[in-house]
């Protein structure tokens, strides 16, 4: 799959190869980057990107479950932007980007190896620009997408004993890659993508309080699904190979996405945080 996203960029007129790397290993991170600089001569922008996650109470994630997470989450983004600063100090600008996901903010239940990873690589991200003050050329950009419409949540581990799903609404991937194409033209340090993450944020500064309580219920009813799941490794050790592409087809029925304005959400919040608060105790403990 990556060898044939490699040939659709060079059919649209770009250069591009394609050289799977594991980014919790160190040096298959370093063995990108040396090849990337054979082939193009230079690093201007490294995109990290790669991610897993487990859905499940804390107490019924294996440790080795929730380290692997981390691994990937984590170092697999120290690792790229090591090896990227590297370069970008040599020569006196680059921009490094991290996807971090509106996680980083509000965090979620069911998913606390993912939230403490995406926690940690928005504060990373914020400790190299302070470590950066020294290179104005070198920009550290964060990306923080809401709900975004990808096979990720097919991919997750599953130790929750319920279908996973993804909780609307859902934004499309082509917001998030304009967004990236976007800082490359112009960094910033920061930018949240989709109406719902900046409305979210934007209560969260407000009522701390009353954002922990609802998104408690809002998203563990909209993440995990009323019937069971099976138990499952996802994509934590290996590729799943089930032909998925760009998207996950989140966007249709039940999980229709797309609510992109703080107008439209502010009528709707109140109310729907009154129903989720009411919802019962057997929706609310998995198992």
């Amino acid at each position: 799959m990556l060898a044939e996203v490699a040939r659709q960029c060079r059919d649209l007129g770009g250069s591009a190869f394609a050289l799977g790397t594991d980014v919790s290993r160190e040096e298959d991170v370093e063995k990108l980057a040396r090849q990337a600089i054979v082939r193009f001569g230079r690093v201007d922008l490294w995109f990290n990107n790669a991610g897993v996650g487990v859905f499940g109470r804390l107490e019924d994630i294996p440790s080795e479950v929730w380290r692997r997470v981390i691994e990937t989450d984590v170092f697999g983004y120290m690792y790229g932007a090591k090896a990227a600063i590297r370069q970008f100090r040599t020569r006196g600008h680059g921009i490094p980007i991290n996807d971090v996901s509106i996680v980083g903010v509000l965090a979620k239940p069911d998913s606390t190896a993912y939230a403490t990873g995406k926690f940690a690589v928005r504060g990373f991200s914020e400790a190299l620009r302070q470590e950066l003050l020294d290179q104005p050329g070198i920009h550290v950009c964060t990306v923080l997408p809401a709900l975004i419409d990808t096979p990720c949540f097919e991919h997750a581990a599953n130790c929750s004993q319920h279908r996973v799903r993804a909780a609307p609404p859902v934004y499309t991937p082509e917001k998030v890659a304009r967004a990236v194409v976007g800082l490359a033209r112009f960094p910033r340090a920061e930018i949240v993508i989709g109406g719902a993450g900046r409305a979210a944020i934007l209560l969260e500064r407000l009522a701390p309080g009353l954002m922990t309580r609802l998104d408690a219920r809002m998203l563990h009813c909209g993440f995990l699904a009323g019937e069971p799941g099976a138990q499952t490794s996802g994509t934590l050790c290996e590729p799943m190979y089930d032909g998925h592409g760009v998207r996950g087809g989140w966007r249709k029925g039940a999980n229709n996405g797309g609510v992109p304005s703080l107008p439209v959400l502010a009528p709707i919040g109140l109310p729907l945080g009154t129903l989720l608060w009411r919802c019962p105790s057997r929706t609310w403990r998995p198992g």
